[in-house]
């Protein structure tokens, strides 16, 4: 499926462009990125009160970015939380640029750094442990970002292989084709 787009310049001529399933589902991994940024990620059970997804990226840096009253109950926590803090940096500063001026080899390298993010920052299930629960939409949608934007990745850098080699086949029987 591509969807397809036109755009008419100050001209009035009108051009074509497709937007193909990989650039889809990486532009859905950042809107559902956005979207956990603004949406409750957790609940503080002494306060009852909904952590949005930008406050639980700041409680999370709070290894390495000093915050007041906050403390993490083992070391090793805080290096968890300042790792997931790192993958949610290579998400909003190196995708955009992967995609834009990536290579083949380049996006299949990142789309498997975004497995890897995705698989762990499940982490978070394994911490909260029973209380798992209080974990909300806002985490899942941010998990489910590193997924979408993996899956895209892969996808994408295998539509630069297709369409290199199509280009390859082109010039090739172009090049067979008698004079």
């Amino acid at each position: 499926m591509n969807l397809t787009v036109a755009h008419i310049s100050p001209a009035g001529r009108k051009a074509v462009g497709t937007m193909s399933n990989p650039s889809l589902l990486i532009l859905a991994a950042w809107i559902v990125h956005l979207t956990s940024w603004f949406l409750p990620a957790l609940e503080v059970q002494d306060i009852r009160a909904p952590v949005a997804g930008w406050k639980a990226f700041r409680l999370a840096a709070c290894a390495i970015w000093a915050c007041e009253d906050v403390q993490y109950e083992k070391p090793g926590y805080a290096v968890l939380g300042t790792l997931s803090v790192i993958t949610t940096l290579l998400f909003v500063l190196c995708s955009p640029w992967v995609m834009a001026r990536g290579s083949r080899l380049l996006r299949r390298c990142s789309a498997w750094v975004a497995a890897a993010a995705f698989i762990f920052n499940m982490h978070w299930l394994i911490i909260f442990g029973p209380q798992r629960s209080q974990l909300a939409i806002g985490y899942y949608l941010w998990l489910l970002s590193f997924f979408l934007l993996a899956i895209g990745l892969f996808a994408s850098s295998r539509v630069i292989v297709s369409a290199t080699e199509q280009l390859d086949e082109a010039r090739i029987s172009k090049a067979s084709e008698p004079s």
